[in-house]
């Protein structure tokens, strides 16, 4: 699994990153928020259109085929701006990444799930959510600085170049190409049928509401403390503030749900974080940021981790990259949708109305994470 991590710290790192070199490149070229929005709109145009199909390919054909497809494509896509700095070249770049990042981010979380016993579940989610954490933390930092001290088009070089580690990690890993998950079952099966899973289709969708306050996050930051005058190597300073806040809770969070139990830290944790959402544009001192950056970080980093183990435990044999691709799905239609109404409020009102609708987004996602039962390690349903 430290392999995965590796890998997670390049593609991961290279997504999170090229969302901040996109934001700052389309502002330095004059764009508005709203079509900014439309940008990180289009990066989860793909994982809407095709999280099913390529999680269905992941139970089909293994993890490893759409890995590699995946990491080539966001390598493509990333050099798009470095080759043509404009606006147009922004949106063909979200687009390629987001296609490419679908079918890796769709089968890594397959794998995570498939690794080693069921017993080794949780520990494998923890550690892969760790190098997203790790990877957050890493990719807005070099962007930052990189075009801080170089420029935007060297950012998107770095980013492209990065990549080629994992393809040539991706190609040497034979354990990786060999690994088998339990097949998916004979005949024709039908998305609907996982949805009428009841408790599956309550996970799915509090994950995504709880991922759209992460992903709304890393989009309207950039954008407001560009409007207080914040530099770009701070920018990326307070977003990966954010990342280590994130790994920090995720290497406590076992302890904490064995304590409380799953639902009530997601309630909480989301809660909360809907707390500081509302008073963020209200804040301009550099240190207080980077301290509600920071809970911020601890609140959103036992989303993801909680919801992923619980839809992957509700999954029927079999289907498990199905599932991943439905839950991918979700969490991108929110992700299509909001940051275009976003960036319309901050281009019409202002940061305060956009951080309000970011906040109420994850209150509603911790008063219904605290209805969910507990996660179980009982035999994963029939469908």
């Amino acid at each position: 699994m430290y392999l995965v991590v590796l890998l997670n710290l390049i593609v991961h790192g290279s997504y999170i990153g090229s969302r901040l070199a996109m934001a700052l490149l389309a502002l330095e070229l004059g764009a508005s928020p709203l079509s900014i929005g439309l940008m990180v709109a289009l990066y989860s145009v793909a994982p809407l259109l095709l999280g099913i199909y390529s999680g269905k390919v992941s139970d089909r054909y293994g993890v490893w085929p759409p890995m590699l497809f995946g990491t080539i494509l966001c390598g493509g896509g990333l050099l798009l701006p470095y080759v043509w700095q404009h606006v147009a070249a922004l949106y063909a770049s979200a687009t390629v990444i987001g296609v490419g990042f679908v079918f890796y981010n769709v089968s890594v979380q397959n794998l995570a799930g498939g690794w080693g016993p069921r017993v080794t579940r949780a520990k494998n989610f923890s550690t892969l959510s760790l190098g997203y954490s790790i990877s957050s933390f890493a990719g807005p930092l070099a962007v930052g600085y990189t075009i801080e001290y170089v420029g935007h088009a060297a950012a998107y070089l770095l980013l492209s170049l990065s990549t080629l580690i994992a393809v040539a990690v991706l190609l040497s890993w034979r354990k990786l190409k060999e690994l088998k998950l339990p097949p998916p079952p004979e005949g024709k099966q039908s998305t609907l049928d996982l949805l009428r899973l009841p408790e599956l289709r309550k996970t799915l969708i509090i994950g995504a509401m709880a991922a759209t306050g992460w992903d709304l996050y890393m989009f309207y930051l950039p954008i407001y403390a560009h409007s207080i005058g914040l530099s770009a190597s701070t920018i990326g300073i307070l977003l990966g503030i954010f990342a280590v806040a994130t790994l920090i809770v995720r290497l406590i969070l076992p302890r904490l749900t064995a304590r409380y139990t799953s639902p009530r830290v997601l309630a909480i944790s989301m809660f909360g974080a809907a707390a500081m959402f509302v008073v963020f544009p209200f804040v301009k001192v550099t240190w207080l940021l980077a301290t509600l950056s920071f809970g911020i970080g601890l609140a959103l980093g036992c989303g993801q981790p909680i919801t992923l183990l619980l839809s992957y435990n509700r999954s029927p044999e079999g289907r498990t990259g199905q599932v991943t691709g439905i839950r991918f799905a979700l969490n991108h239609i929110a992700h299509t949708t909001v940051p275009i109404l976003t960036g319309a409020l901050g281009t019409a009102f202002g940061a305060a109305p956009a951080f309000l609708l970011i906040g109420a987004v994850t209150a509603l996602s911790g008063y219904l994470g605290g209805k969910i039962r507990s996660m179980s390690a009982s035999s994963p349903p029939r469908a």
